[in-house]
């Protein structure tokens, strides 16, 4: 290894020690290659010092104190800016081409730092708001959904409770959903037309009864909620909104605060139900044996945007008895009070 060209036989004046008990004495320091030599006024060698290891002891102060290692007890004192802007520069091109075996360990290192924070950030949180609605026991889930919907009664009115309308309404969803029908809850005011909470309830504008001429359209948008509540937990919906650490705390703790109920009452009032796609809705019209024209027509009254579901209609030629009897019809058509 040698020094730069340019800083090649240097020479300045300085003071050198040999031991710590030895008096400092006037040397003529040169820059060679690879080597600051050390001698006396009249030529006579004292040291030679390998560049690569030379330490400086007092970095960024003057005048500048060397060291032929770190461990020497020989100490040289240099004050001439040049000299010691040369030595430096070349302990820096000599520091720059040394192996650094430790610096793959700290890239690989970072690399894996990132990764892990990576993981933390993208990976973790679905998976523990996935693991979160996982264990959430049913008794939880259908007290959550309570809270959710007396919320969303503090802000549209008490559900509809006619006692003969209710029953009704039992009846459709059984015919509709059979043993795992849900319990459906009519508001009196939403901007929505229908919900699915937690609990295995689903919510439902009071429209949806009172404008139609027979429960058919009501089962559809029964149908298109449920469905809706397949592709989304709405535990994870509800965790989606209330945060990773609400998601925390509802695992360790069993627990939400009461300010993420009162929100999601408030969205579910007032978000539009996303929409789903023909292919996932025909087969549970199918499933449920329920015509899909009558709520295809609810949609689009022209029928323009909804052929897929007219053409489909999986009960088109078939016969099944009626969802409801009139009388149970029109009971259910009262549950709001008339």
């Amino acid at each position: 290894m040698t020094a730069l060209n340019e800083y090649q036989r240097l020479e300045t004046t300085g003071l050198w020690r040999e031991t710590p008990d030895s008096q400092r004495r006037e040397v003529v320091v040169s820059l060679g290659d690879a080597t600051l030599m050390i001698s006396t006024t009249t030529d006579s060698a004292l040291s030679h010092w390998s560049l690569p290891a030379v330490k400086r002891l007092n970095p960024g102060k003057r005048p500048a104190l060397y060291a032929p290692d770190a461990e020497a007890d020989e100490l040289l004192e240099i004050s001439e800016p040049d000299m010691i802007a040369a030595i430096e520069r070349i302990r820096t091109v000599i520091e720059r081409r040394r192996p650094h075996p430790g610096r793959l360990r700290i890239w690989i290192g970072g690399a894996l730092t990132l990764l892990v924070l990576a993981i933390s950030v993208i990976w973790m949180p679905g998976v523990l708001k996935r693991q979160t609605a996982a264990v959430l026991p049913a008794a939880q889930r259908l007290e959550f959904g309570e809270i959710i919907l007396a919320g969303m009664a503090d802000l549209s009115g008490r559900p509809c409770s006619d006692p003969q309308g209710v029953e009704a309404m039992r009846a459709l969803s059984g015919a509709v959903f059979g043993a795992a029908a849900p319990q459906i809850i009519v508001l009196p005011s939403t901007a929505q037309s229908t919900a699915n909470l937690p609990g295995n309830i689903i919510v439902i504008n009071r429209a949806l009864v009172e404008n139609y001429e027979g429960p058919e359209v009501l089962a559809g948008y029964l149908l298109a909620e449920d469905t809706r509540r397949d592709a989304l937990d709405p535990i994870r919906r509800l965790l989606d909104n209330a945060g990773l650490f609400a998601s925390f705390k509802l695992l360790t703790t069993g627990q939400l605060d009461e300010s993420h109920f009162r929100a999601e009452a408030a969205r579910l009032l007032s978000t539009p139900p996303v929409d789903v796609t023909t292919q996932d809705l025909l087969p549970r019209f199918d499933e449920a044996g329920v015509s899909s024209e009558p709520y295809a027509f609810a949609q689009d009254f022209s029928g323009e945007t909804v052929l897929d579901l007219i053409e489909g209609d999986p009960m088109r030629g078939r016969l099944r008895a009626p969802l409801l009897s009139d009388q149970d019809w029109i009971a259910l058509q009262g549950i709001c009070g008339g």
